[in-house]
């Protein structure tokens, strides 16, 4: 599961810390999470409470795109054999697949496979009709791999905003404000372009809160966000950005170009969405490990956000209270949080909002475990950085976590 195990540090601190690692990755993998929200006895589906007599529909398909969506679509191969018909997935992370087109893209930026990929899907859903069943498949890194710019922006237009978006230290629900309105596929078009078909979608969160319309910036659910809101992003960051891309929130907001679709909108009368797996699914994984070894545990939060050194130095006082005062759980303890911190870079450091969370947390504290990990981006090797810090990502598609022992 960790490509360089045998390279990383050996003590009791680091083995627990990466054994609630695994347990949280194999707790939130796509074909664990899938296979647990579906029942299928040959005729009939059941997707939560939710139930569709298969023999009543014309065609199954699968659409939608993110790090994970290859690993769902494949375990959605599985579960309903000859009954999938086929459909289109675009992802960075292939696997594969016996039916289901998987198509390459990129993340955290879009690519040039990207645009073709998601011009693939956009046409696959195109194709569909009200006797289609949609299976859609959102997950983390959805926003990069599925990217159709809008009329007027160009893929190095969307490039360079991304860029500048990630640099700024703008939170995932900022970045992904401003990229539904650069887009044909995001903020509820994909389900008007599904519409009339019956939709269930499939979510794997990598935000904090959940939120559906920013997932994958939210490409089956309607848009709460506005043009006025995208602009509002750029000037609160005062972002450089490629002009066409200004032009087409200013036009927006002025109200020359629609709306992505609101809740009101007819496209999303047939589709249903269901949440299938969290932060929260990872980090229940990880406090059990480490309660299982004998450690007491403490969950401070899934919803950690803000700068990834700041969030640290959080995190480090709360183990320095542990070990001092034994509050407020007694040592040997495991602390534990997830969400999605930021970085605003500045010059040109490489890695990641982790590795700098991971980074920061050891050189304050002189004697415990650290762990940083990136559960929805791709497969990376651990970098030690000294002999008492990890930082990996993974191919998993929740949102980030931290596991400190001490």
């Amino acid at each position: 599961m960790i490509h360089n195990r045998e390279s990383l540090p050996e003590t009791p601190q680091h083995a627990t810390a990466l054994a609630c690692l695994e347990a949280g990755i194999e707790a939130a993998h796509p074909e664990r999470v899938v296979s647990a929200a579906l029942e299928f006895d040959g005729t009939t589906l059941e997707i939560g409470s939710e139930s569709h007599d298969l023999s009543s529909y014309e065609s199954v398909l699968v659409v939608g795109g993110g790090n994970a969506a290859a690993h769902v679509a494949a375990v959605l191969e599985d579960i309903l054999g000859d009954v999938l018909d086929g459909g289109v997935v675009v992802t960075d992370d292939p696997r594969p697949t016996t039916v289901v087109d998987v198509r390459p893209a990129a993340h955290p930026v879009p690519s040039r496979r990207g645009v073709e990929s998601t011009g693939e899907l956009l046409a696959r859903a195109a194709s569909v009709g009200p006797d289609t069943l949609v299976l859609a498949v959102v997950t983390g890194g959805g926003s990069a791999c599925m990217v159709a710019p809008a009329s007027g922006i160009s893929l190095a237009d969307l490039q360079a905003t991304t860029n500048a978006l990630l640099a700024s230290g703008a939170s995932i629900h900022e970045v992904n404000a401003v990229r539904k309105h650069l887009s044909e596929i995001k903020g509820g078009q994909l389900a008007r372009t599904l519409a009339p078909a019956q939709v269930s979608a499939l979510v794997l969160s990598d935000v904090v809160g959940d939120d559906l319309d920013v997932i994958a910036s939210g490409p089956l659910v309607a848009d709460p966000t506005t043009y006025a809101a995208a602009l509002d992003v750029l000037d609160s960051y005062d972002l450089t950005v490629p002009e066409p891309v200004r032009e087409r929130l200013e036009a927006g907001a002025a109200g020359a170009i629609e709306e992505t679709p609101g809740p009101d909108d007819p496209a999303f009368e047939r589709v249903t969405t269901h949440l299938v797996g969290t932060n929260m699914t990872a980090l229940a994984a990880a406090r059990e490990e480490a309660s299982e070894r004998g450690y007491e545990t403490l969950v401070l939060s899934s919803r950690i956000r803000g700068e990834a050194r700041d969030a640290a130095l959080a995190h480090v006082a709360v183990a320095e209270e542990i070990a001092a005062t034994g509050n407020p759980v007694t040592p040997p303890a495991v602390v534990l949080s997830g969400g999605e911190t930021t970085v605003t870079v500045s010059g040109e450091g490489r890695g990641g909002p982790n590795q700098e969370f991971a980074l920061a947390a050891a050189l304050a504290l002189p004697s415990a475990a650290v762990l940083g990990e990136g559960l929805d981006g791709p497969r990376k090797r651990c970098s030690p950085r000294s002999t008492r810090t990890e930082s990996t990502a993974t191919p998993t598609p929740l949102a980030r976590s931290s596991t400190a022992t001490s």
